[in-house]
């Protein structure tokens, strides 16, 4: 079982060797003489600490502005200060401040410190089990979500094997360009706020694809060009219709869509699409090839299109 890794900020070397003695069998511990050489510490290895300890008075600075640093750039590091009676005003407004998880008083009773310390980890570890497990919620929300516009999308493209084979090779289009992030802040949409908006979604989504396929009959790139103008030259102007949280997608938005149904539609050309080097979309019409649907496309869809996060 991996150690959990504390750093000890203390301008006083001998705190530094007592505190490591104290505290090091059980953990990891990682120390430093000045509140820039503990930044140093937390830019090298923030991503290893769970639990960070400042004495507040230091030349220089003073272990608030450690702490307070540590809050901006390593949020998930619980943050603690010790610091003599006589300056326990500066600890209060600390925590006030939502710098720190708690102090500890100088001169340390070491059982206190140690309890301290353990409870300090133990609490972090939590928080971290916490985070995962919202993490991995989020995760399987954010895949409901995408199925479901997926889905939406059929429905509102129609279940014609023209409008199918245009949606394959639409949602290929972006699985090509790396994929959806979803703009979804789960923590505060409800299930039935979110159930809703998709509703809401999925008929102006419709009713803008079915202009759209109104307008064009015979459609050439310069309807592409007209529907989107710059746009065409983004990535968004693919992956808007399912990432964006609008409520109310614009006809823009479903342009791309409804052109390509109306090129498959049309059954004169095929749409070949490259991505640049600057990551630019640019799309192209070819001779014609039937397209071949495969019976399983719309489920890899729903499951491959979510961008993987690095």
């Amino acid at each position: 079982m991996t150690q959990a890794t504390i750093l000890y900020v203390d301008d006083e070397a001998m705190a530094l060797k007592y505190f490591d003695r104290l505290i090091s069998p059980n953990y990891r511990v990682l120390t430093a003489l000045s509140v820039a050489e503990g930044i140093q510490i937390l830019q090298a290895q923030g991503d290893e600490i769970c639990v960070l300890i400042s004495d507040q008075r230091m030349p220089g600075a003073s272990g608030n502005e450690l702490l307070r640093y540590a809050r901006d750039h390593h949020p998930k590091i619980l943050r603690i200060l010790t610091t003599a009676y006589s300056e326990l005003g500066e600890a209060i407004v600390a925590i006030n401040a939502g710098e720190i998880y708690r102090y500890i008083t100088k001169p340390w009773d070491l059982e206190m410190l140690r309890t301290e310390v353990r409870l300090a980890v133990e609490v972090s570890t939590l928080r971290s089990e916490r985070d995962e497990l919202l993490h991995a919620k989020i995760q399987v929300q954010q895949a409901q979500l995408l199925a479901n516009r997926v889905n939406n999308l059929t429905l509102a493209c129609g279940l014609d094997a023209p409008s199918s084979a245009a949606l394959q090779q639409y949602l290929s289009a972006i699985k090509q360009l790396g994929g959806v992030s979803l703009e979804v802040d789960w923590r505060t949409l409800h299930y039935t706020d979110w159930m809703q908006s998709e509703a809401v979604r999925h008929t102006a989504i419709a009713d803008h694809i079915q202009h759209w396929l109104g307008v064009w009959q015979d459609p050439s790139m310069t309807d592409l060009q007209s529907a989107l103008g710059d746009v065409l030259s983004k990535p968004q102007a693919l992956t808007d219709l399912l990432s964006s949280n609008s409520k109310t997608p614009s006809e823009r938005d479903c342009a791309a869509l409804a052109w390509f149904i109306a090129v498959e539609r049309a059954g004169k050309h095929s749409i070949q699409m490259t991505v640049t080097v600057d990551g630019h979309i640019r799309f192209d019409l070819t001779t014609y090839i039937a397209p071949l649907l495969a019976h399983d496309w719309l489920a890899n869809a729903m499951e491959n299109l979510e961008k993987q996060s690095t």
